[in-house]
């Protein structure tokens, strides 16, 4: 699938360099903008996310491919833009344009101190399940999810298993003799 990054090169506002290097950053709808490997990547605050999904649907980017957390307990070397303020909690959402092929991915810093932000399955209803995962493996909660039960861990599971200070657990195996052997 072909990058299309025309409308960025369009929209994108770049601020003088001797200013504060936070100004300094590429924006597209108000967001800070980055490119991994050609693909255009956008930093929302929390609070402009459930927003600015909305906006790329009217855009064209009507398919969420994909939507996961990430915690970056202990990392010190991911990239993001000078404006964006690292948070230990990372959601990344993918979203794909089907009439002008294209794609362009969606991160968004979440505090540890109040993991939560507004859901978008009701902007995008395949979401709903990938959000559920998100809460169950993360511990990120998102606001007006309609059905927020877990998906993935048994009922009364304690802890969140992909957070980077989740303890490992163990499994007892028991090993059988072979017959015959």
């Amino acid at each position: 699938m072909s990058e299309s990054t025309s409308s960025l090169d369009e929209t994108t506002e770049l601020a003088e360099s001797d200013e504060d290097p936070r100004d300094t950053v590429k924006k597209l709808h108000g967001v800070a903008v980055t490119d991994s490997k050609g693909q255009i990547v956008l930093h929302p605050a929390a609070e402009g996310y459930h927003d600015l999904i909305q906006l790329l649907v009217e855009e064209g980017y009507a398919v969420c491919v994909d939507l996961c957390g990430a915690d970056h307990l202990g990392n010190a070397t991911r990239v993001l833009p000078a404006a964006i303020e690292p948070e230990r909690f990372e959601l990344v959402v993918n979203l794909l344009d089907v009439r002008t092929p294209r794609r362009l991915r969606v991160r968004v810093q979440i505090a540890e101190s109040d993991p939560s932000i507004p859901t978008i399955s009701d902007i995008h209803p395949g979401a709903e399940a990938m959000e559920r995962e998100t809460n169950d493996m993360f511990g990120v909660c998102f606001e007006g999810h309609p059905d927020p039960t877990p998906i993935l861990l048994p009922d009364g599971w304690e802890g969140h298993p992909l957070r980077k200070d989740f303890a490992m657990g163990t499994i007892p195996v028991q090993f059988k003799a072979v017959e015959g052997r």
